[in-house]
């Protein structure tokens, strides 16, 4: 039987030595954190298994790294220290998998930390804007505890839940997590986005995450039609598209009509948006995320992003050199199934300079740096300069092909590199 109770005596449910998975995203439930955190001097050996957090992540500060373990399927700004400095552990996995991991066993939950909507007249509560690896992890952990907020929306899809399964419930009334779209006005964004909407054709299926490229590509698609989104996030740089009648999901082959996403991170127009919303489905991420069922998408064009790409088209997407700096995510998810989709494209877009001026079109990865995407999967790479098709190229050509699209101050060091190496097509 489910009790209300404060979020200190909800927390006495965690022992030591247990695994605790903690739900992500605009949903991070901080009042039960903070809860456990504040239990660190009675608690020992207490992992905890995440997606991306937001706020502070006060179970990985270094005053409690003898209590607690985060361990991070995705790494966040508020766990990148902690992981460069070994108080906490990155596994790369891909995202269509950790459900499984909970529901096979191979990582079993001893609780799960949750952030719900108050329950319906039938007594389910909504898993809101993250349903992602929250579901699975909901049906699995021996102990599930919410916090239960009136401003966390209610989303259709896969994220009910009757309030019986929760041994715990804390209410609370905060505002969720927020990230605004980035504004138009970037040069180099607004070049990418035009080229990367070049590619993309009337009736496509859309795969992308959030940030100011992929907003810089949703305002580029304002003259497009019927376009279908199947996405891991939802952001709300789609929302004037579906707004105006450009996205209608009509052509697509599950979900018609529907756009399907994992989670949802945005600002509170996108949560009010999603509120009770019938065509709008947040799923399982094992679901959305499945090669299978990604590449029934008509179209299915997935773009992502990436630090850097080598000259062969090998991308690092998850990590700087030796620094863990985010996951691998749904990438390679999206890249293989938009590229087994009937008409598919897979995108990776980036500027080709960083910050600093330093190229992002390299002759080789970084010291340490880790492969997401292969070579033998990358399709389109695109910067502000172009597009280069990688498609069944040898390495000479492909070679080529990103050296005309890296920034032009860049581009006779990369060639001389190539020509040392024996990689450039004779004229």
């Amino acid at each position: 039987m489910t009790t209300f109770v404060s979020a200190a005596e909800a927390l006495k449910h965690i022992q030591s030595g247990d695994r605790v998975f903690v739900q992500g995203q605009a949903a991070t439930p901080t009042i039960l954190l903070d809860a456990l955190a504040a239990r660190a001097p009675e608690l020992r050996d207490v992992e905890t298994v995440h997606l991306h957090l937001e706020g502070t992540a006060p179970h990985a500060h270094p005053d409690v790294a003898a209590s607690f373990r985060p361990n991070a399927f995705f790494v966040g700004a508020n766990l990148r220290l902690a992981v460069e400095e070994g108080r906490a552990d990155y596994t790369p996995i891909f995202l269509s998998e950790i459900p499984r991991l909970f529901r096979k066993g191979v990582m079993p939950l001893d609780a799960a930390l949750v952030h719900v909507s108050p329950p319906d007249a039938h007594g389910f509560v909504s898993l809101g804007t993250s349903v992602d690896a929250t579901l699975a992890a909901t049906q699995c952990a021996r102990v599930v505890i919410a916090q239960m907020n009136p401003k966390m929306p209610r989303t259709l899809g896969d994220g009910a839940v009757h309030l019986s399964r929760f041994t715990a419930v804390v209410n609370v009334d905060l505002p969720l997590f927020q990230h605004s779209a980035a504004t138009a006005g970037d040069p180099v964004e607004d070049a990418i986005g035009q080229r990367v909407a070049g590619l993309i054709e009337d009736g496509a299926t859309l795969q992308m995450g959030i940030g100011a490229i992929p907003d810089a590509v949703l305002r580029a698609l304002t003259h497009h039609r019927a376009l279908g989104v199947h996405t891991e996030m939802f952001s709300d740089g789609l929302l004037p598209l579906l707004e105006r009648g450009v996205v209608t999901n009509e052509f697509k082959m599950r979900q018609r009509g529907r756009t399907v996403a994992s989670f949802v991170m945005g600002t509170q127009r996108l949560y009010d948006f999603v509120h009770d919303n019938p065509s709008v489905e947040l799923r399982d991420c094992s679901d959305v995320n499945d090669t299978a069922v990604i590449r029934q998408q008509p179209k299915m064009t997935a773009i992502n992003s990436a630090i850097e790409v080598d000259m062969t088209g090998q991308v690092a997407a998850d990590s700087i050199g030796e620094r863990v700096y985010s996951g691998v995510g749904g990438q390679m998810d999206f890249i293989r199934g938009a590229t087994l989709s009937e008409g598919g494209k897979a995108i990776i877009a980036l500027p080709s300079t960083t910050a600093k001026g330093e190229s992002r079109i390299v002759p080789r990865l970084k010291a340490g740096a880790t492969v997401v995407t292969t070579r033998a999967h990358v399709r389109y790479v695109v910067t502000e300069h172009g597009v280069a098709d990688l498609y069944a190229k040898s390495l000479a050509a492909r070679v080529q092909a990103l050296i005309s699209i890296a920034a032009p101050q860049h581009r006779e060091a990369l060639e001389v590199d190539a020509r040392r190496r024996h990689l450039w097509v004779r004229a």
